[in-house]
């Protein structure tokens, strides 16, 4: 089984798993009351022995690449537990495509789709939905601030997908990417407070803080999310 590894200082309990040949993070997010899953890469026995033993509320898919939903339509059916995917990419998550890259995942269903400021509530947990296009048309980062976690002290919570790592932000060279849609998605995410903890779907974790002193990511005029 591959190293759970549990993420201190958060504003919700954070587990996350390295899997799969692209070493995906994947993470198991809760706050006691509801739990939900983060761009299952592959292997969903190994995700639910992670569970512990927890109920899944829920299955979030951050965009429509293989390696972030390989093991998406195992889960579902093991756990009953729905998917939630943007807009855009559902048609993809449903019915996948190579994207280049000579992969698919197995076609899963999208229980919910989600847009731009929409909530997604699990326990007391609620994630506003931010779409961040760029690297595919319908990726998305959810942000969660201490008001609704389960741990008030902690930091607030950006969960990026493949939009932005430490230093960097995901390739705009597969199909459905675009450089121009990644600068505007990176002025949305400039407006997040400098103390919101980075989840990536690769890669370390980060903050706003540090991306916006180091790399120059986020331009110079922040727009509303």
């Amino acid at each position: 089984m591959a190293d759970v590894v549990t993420v201190n200082g958060l504003c919700v309990d954070v587990k996350f798993l390295v899997m799969g040949p692209l070493q995906n993070n994947v993470y198991i997010i809760s706050d006691g009351l509801g739990t939900f899953v983060v761009d299952p890469s592959q292997d969903a026995e190994t995700i639910l022995e992670a569970l512990g033993g927890a109920k899944l509320d829920a299955i979030v898919i951050t965009h429509a690449h293989w390696d972030h939903m390989g093991a998406a339509a195992e889960l579902r059916k093991a756990t009953g537990a729905p998917v939630i995917a943007s807009i855009a990419d559902a048609p993809f998550i449903e019915n996948p495509q190579d994207i280049g890259t000579s992969r698919k995942a197995a076609p899963c269903k999208v229980d919910r789709v989600v847009a731009n400021g929409d909530v997604v509530c699990v326990g007391n947990m609620e994630w506003k939905v931010i779409e961040t296009p760029g690297h595919s048309k319908g990726s998305i980062c959810l942000f969660c601030i201490p008001q609704f976690g389960n741990h008030a002290d902690g930091l607030a919570v950006l969960i990026s997908g493949d939009t932005l790592f430490a230093g960097t932000t995901g390739r705009t060279d597969f199909e459905g990417g675009s450089v121009v849609d990644m600068a505007a998605s990176m002025k949305k995410l400039a407006a997040l407070p400098d103390d919101t903890a980075v989840l990536p779907g690769h890669n370390s974790f980060t903050t706003i803080g540090n991306e916006r002193r180091t790399f120059s990511l986020f331009g110079d005029e922040p727009d509303e999310i």
